[in-house]
């Protein structure tokens, strides 16, 4: 057994589950401001019930993400005790901001918003919604730089510490903006806000085809709709801006994420998909457009853009998995920019929720941005090896020297049945949780009190449980 190749694995597996839930928190909480934003704004108790409704979701995501994050603290000492006594001084500063400017502000808040709604005012409350949110995303950016650090290094020298080399900061701030890490960022919290939006409408749009809290759902689509629509489109732009820079910063990735083996005299074509071959170097059954690639980069098509031949073959990365991984990611994101325009056109119409089988296509669609967001982590964290520092630590060289296989594949195996049954436990209480449905007491308040009295009037209007329940999108 490979102890490499185990302890890769392990990590991946670690992170690939732990990321399930923080770019759900980052999403969430920023819908969750928008919510409770337009009840403040508006008064509108309806608005107020969405806000007691997702906030409750988001406590159990946010749980989910703490529990899950932990671990990977202690696999950077026991798997790569080697990179974590090179970096440990860049990571520490990183790690330290994140706890401090961070995870205290969001979960000092968060018990405020979840136990705060009969305690403090509406705008305390709001203020607090507004600070876990931004908590969520400060908890990013550290993570993010700390990891564009690896990527595009900045900032640091190389001292000497009992023989062995270890990175040092210089100048805390090109650390902080280092080449890759604003690019990365603004990709990472855009992606985060599409996979809330997509979320938000997947459960939405569940409500309205069983015919639960229609109202209510209607409007909280409508707002996801719309935030998710936005955000779709200004990953596009972000896509092309991170994509130019990585032309910049790390060619050999770009070439992999492209399939691109040889640097030819005119303009690289630009695979719509493909098989890459590294054997042969070349895409099977690749269908390209010419000089599109070029076009993106430099806006001409005849400048060639750098291939894998450029580099020498210690030095490249492997093509398949990023290849594959960018691809599949790029077109989930033409498909979220398609879905949500036509949803929002059919909005504009007025016809939006007629259409069932659009909705059914809803309830799914928050796969898309689930499956976008690993593949994009995967693309990126592929496509640097062999380094795990980018041009100075080989990640067969980060290893900790003592760690066994046999270790590590057991580690595999417990870590794989824990998160099993913990991602049980997150299906169970979410389900749980959206069948309970929304608590409308607080949505239909005025107008329950009205029914109740009609009711108490005309004995042969709606019964005082109906009135109770706020009709027919009221009951569970």
């Amino acid at each position: 057994m490979d102890v490499l190749f185990l302890s890769r694995f392990q990590f991946a597996l670690t992170i690939m589950f732990h990321y399930l839930f923080p770019p759900l928190s980052i999403g969430l909480g920023t819908i969750m401001v928008l919510i409770e934003g337009a009840y403040l704004k508006t008064g509108n108790r309806q608005y107020e019930a969405l806000a007691r409704f997702w906030t409750k979701i988001f406590a159990v995501v946010f749980a989910m993400g703490v529990a899950t994050g932990i671990v990977m603290e202690f696999e950077f000492g026991t798997n790569w005790a080697t990179y974590s006594r090179y970096v440990g001084d860049v990571f520490g500063s990183a790690l330290a901001a994140e706890g401090v400017f961070a995870f205290f502000l969001e979960s000092g808040f968060l018990a405020v918003v979840v136990f705060g709604w009969d305690r403090v005012g509406k705008k305390m409350h709001f203020f607090a919604t507004l600070m876990v949110a931004l908590g969520s995303i400060f908890s990013a950016v550290w993570i993010v730089v700390a990891n564009s650090w690896m990527q595009t290094p900045a900032g640091f020298h190389i001292v000497l510490n009992n023989g062995l080399p270890r990175a040092e900061i210089t100048d805390f701030w090109a650390m902080v903006f280092n080449p890759s890490s604003m690019h990365r960022l603004i990709h990472t919290i855009i992606g985060s806000w599409i996979l809330g939006a997509f979320f938000v409408m997947s459960i939405m749009a569940w409500y309205i085809l069983k015919g639960r809290h229609v109202e209510l759902a209607k409007k909280a689509f409508t707002i996801a709709l719309v935030f998710g629509a936005v955000a779709s489109l200004a990953e596009a732009v972000s896509g092309h801006e991170q994509a130019v820079a990585v032309s910049v910063n790390q060619p050999a990735k770009l070439a992999a994420f492209e399939g691109h083996y040889r640097t030819g005299t005119g303009g690289t074509g630009l695979y719509l998909f493909g098989l890459p071959d590294s054997e042969e170097e070349r895409v099977k059954f690749g269908v390209a457009i010419p000089g599109g690639l070029s076009f993106l980069l430099y806006n001409n098509f005849t400048t060639p853009v750098k291939g894998l031949d450029q580099f020498p073959k210690e030095d490249r990365p492997p093509v398949a998995i990023p290849f594959v991984s960018y691809h599949v990611m790029v077109g989930l994101g033409f498909f979220f920019i398609g879905i949500t325009l036509l949803a929002l056109w059919l909005r504009w119409r007025g016809t939006l929720f007629e259409k069932r089988w659009l909705l059914r296509v809803f309830v799914f669609a928050v796969l898309g941005p689930y499956a976008a967001n690993q593949l994009g982590w995967v693309a990126a964290e592929v496509g640097r090896q062999p380094w795990i520092v980018q041009g100075l630590l080989r990640t067969s060289d980060a290893l900790s020297k003592s760690v066994k296989a046999e270790a590590v594949l057991a580690s595999i195996i417990l870590f794989t049945v824990i998160y099993l049954l913990l991602f049980l436990v997150w299906i169970y209480v979410m389900n749980e949780k959206i069948k309970h449905g929304i608590d409308e007491t607080h949505g239909h308040e005025d107008s329950g009190i009205l029914a109740a009295a009609s009711a108490l009037a005309d004995p042969s209007g709606p019964s005082l449980t109906g009135a109770r329940d706020g009709g027919k999108d009221g009951k569970e």
